[in-house]
């Protein structure tokens, strides 16, 4: 959904038109974690190749931000780009020198796709008029110390989300998925397919009227459509039944997604 500067502008106006108050959880650019991973990886075999993934990195967000953003709003996302790719050099530099990844380092390198993609759609929200305002979720997810699939202190993480909604009055409210923090304040990730989860914790947290899940496919389907020519989509699925689907196998839903809709027994 967020894979392209077109793909994004597409997200701008389905938020735009919505009535009511949105708050939007937007995973990293499509395959930029993977690159992330991958990059982590060079690192821990002191491969200096990882410098040309960064670029990789860097080019698809200056291309985007081209795309999408003009004047002082440019400048601040060129700039915050720039901040966020060097905190990432030093920590895969790290890595690479320690010869050492550590779940924590781990954390923290895949992290830097939603907090660039969060960022930058946060700026073409405000360059088409929104009234759109950024919120790391590393201030409201509160988690164990499992830095690469932490559990959720449910809790206090609904505390300090109806805290901080009932204080904005942004129309539009612009999160990054997958992402999360510890007692310690020190970045935690939710596991793969984790925007989906934090975006069940926002709707749940609030009370949302409606949680919508955008990605590739057009819902949930009777088997796998890139395998079966005959699958079709279901009309209506329970959160028990869409929950067992993700555990065998149906990547379109993570399955801690359907948890908070279970826990209220809905």
């Amino acid at each position: 959904s967020v894979g392209s500067a077109e793909n994004i502008q597409k997200v701008i106006k389905i938020a735009g038109d919505k009535n009511d108050k949105v708050a939007l959880v937007v995973s990293a650019m499509g395959g930029v974690t993977n690159l992330l991973i991958q990059a982590s990886e060079l690192a821990l075999d002191n491969d200096l190749s990882y410098l040309d993934i960064l670029k990789e990195i860097e080019d698809r967000h200056q291309q985007a931000i081209s795309a999408l953003l003009q004047d002082d709003l440019k400048e601040s996302g060129q700039q915050h780009l720039k901040n966020t790719l060097e905190e990432l050099s030093n920590v895969l530099q790290g890595v690479s020198l320690l010869n050492d990844l550590s779940a924590k380092s781990a954390a923290r390198i895949v992290s830097a796709g939603e907090i660039l993609s969060s960022f930058m759609i946060t700026l073409a929200m405000q360059q088409k008029g929104l009234n759109a305002v950024l919120k790391d979720c590393r201030g409201l997810i509160n988690t164990d110390s499992n830095y690469s699939n932490a559990s959720v202190n449910y809790a206090k993480t609904y505390d300090e989300i109806n805290a901080y909604f009932a204080s904005n009055d942004s129309d539009i409210v612009v999160l990054p998925g997958f992402i999360s923090a510890n007692d310690q304040e020190e970045t935690t990730t939710l596991g793969r397919g984790g925007s989906d989860f934090t975006a069940a914790l926002i709707a749940n947290a609030v009370d949302a009227d409606l949680l919508e899940i955008w990605t590739d496919v057009s819902g949930m389907y009777t088997a796998n459509p890139k395998l079966v020519r005959q699958a079709r989509p279901i009309d209506v699925i329970s959160y028990q039944e869409a929950m067992e689907l993700s555990h065998f196998g149906a990547k379109v839903l993570y399955p801690p997604t359907v948890q908070p809709a279970l826990d209220k027994n809905i």
